[in-house]
């Protein structure tokens, strides 16, 4: 796409539960909704923050000497990338011609005690996009996920204009939706949990999830004049059971706390058909870029409503490793080229050359 076409097209936000804790049937269900969506007209899919397999609420219920289990079942079921599920998912995107975003538990490659809350945005012709995992878990996520990095704050041009995305909380980091902004960002793709407990509901004043939602996405929509696909989790009986194992003070909290919400936001900052918020679906919204045109006028903070020459800002997007090996007499950048041209070829293995490419690969727009 040229930077002066402004297509139109249709996206669906699922407001799903996965499979609750199998990654092999979460995937599959991923594909049937990513098939149902392409059916129904959709050209971008967008799922829930770390849809496969599940999201980590019991690190909200449970002291931290309960949850031991918790992790070592969720390690088992969090996967890698590369690897066999992202490309049955990418297979999936492909074969339906749709852009597909995917909320993960993300696996290291060098420890199986390291998770990260990772979002892949996967391309309609199966190859990965961009691969970007939460800067920074919030209050007691800290409990199972580690810190991101910055190589996937990315803002990516493809043939539905040019996609940025950040998890959850990150919505409310302004530095971070700077970030993306700041690289032409036209649509931004918001991903959050299915509830998140960070009172109990009784108390007065307890943190309401849908409100944190609406304030967070429609500030991004109007401030950057772009749109907004929400996706929010589920929380359907499976989970809830699964999560309170038999405990009805976990399930009443769980049952009492308000609800994520999914929406679609316009550049206005005004919602863009309806909202998803207490039954399971796919929300579809239709998307005008031309409509992210007219309200720059008003405040473009990218473009003359600035000042550059005042404002200075920074981005470190180099992608975390544990070491940095020097062979020989070879210059460690030599070994740092290597060593993602062995990742890459690994990934292009599994894609039957696709021609998809490492996270630390992913061109800048």
């Amino acid at each position: 796409m040229n930077m002066n076409e402004y297509p139109s097209f249709k996206v669906a936000a699922m407001h799903v539960s996965p499979a609750f804790m199998d990654t092999a049937k979460t995937i599959e269900k991923a594909c049937s909704l990513i098939r149902e969506a392409a059916e129904n007209g959709a050209a971008l899919v967008a799922f829930p923050e770390t849809f496969v397999p599940a999201f980590p609420l019991w690190s909200a219920l449970r002291a931290p000497i309960h949850n031991h289990d918790w992790f070592r079942r969720l390690a088992a079921q969090a996967i890698r990338v590369p690897g066999p599920e992202i490309i049955q998912v990418a297979a999936a995107a492909k074969r339906y011609g749709v852009i597909v975003s995917l909320g993960i538990n993300e696996l290291s490659d060098t420890s199986d005690g390291c998770i990260w809350n990772t979002n892949l945005l996967i391309g309609n012709d199966g190859a990965l996009i961009n691969h970007h995992r939460k800067l920074v878990p919030t209050f007691w996520e800290k409990l199972v996920w580690a810190n991101g990095d910055g190589a996937g704050l990315r803002v990516n041009q493809t043939a539905l204009g040019r996609i940025g995305m950040l998890i959850c909380g990150e919505n409310t980091n302004p530095l971070a939706r700077f970030a993306l902004m700041a690289q032409g960002e036209q649509l931004h793709i918001s991903s959050f949990p299915p509830v998140w407990p960070a009172h109990d509901p009784r108390e007065a004043g307890a943190y309401d999830v849908s409100d944190a939602i609406r304030i967070r996405v429609r500030n991004h929509a109007f401030e950057g004049k772009l749109f907004n696909v929400v996706a929010s989790a589920f929380l359907d009986k499976a989970m809830l059971d699964g999560l309170c194992e038999g405990d009805a003070e976990m399930r009443r909290i769980l049952s009492d706390s308000p609800r994520g919400i999914s929406m679609v936001v316009g550049p206005t900052g005004v919602p863009v058909g309806e909202e998803f918020q207490n039954a399971e679906g796919i929300l579809y919204a239709d998307v005008d870029l031309a409509a992210t045109i007219e309200p720059r006028q008003l405040q473009d903070v990218t473009g003359y409503y600035n000042r550059f020459d005042v404002f200075s800002f920074t981005v470190n997007r180099t992608a975390n490793r544990p070491a940095i090996f020097v062979d020989s007499n070879i210059p460690p950048e030599f070994n740092l080229e290597q060593s993602e041209r062995s990742r890459q070829s690994g990934f292009a293995d599994l894609q039957s050359k696709q021609g998809t490419l490492n996270r630390n690969e992913i061109p800048s727009t």
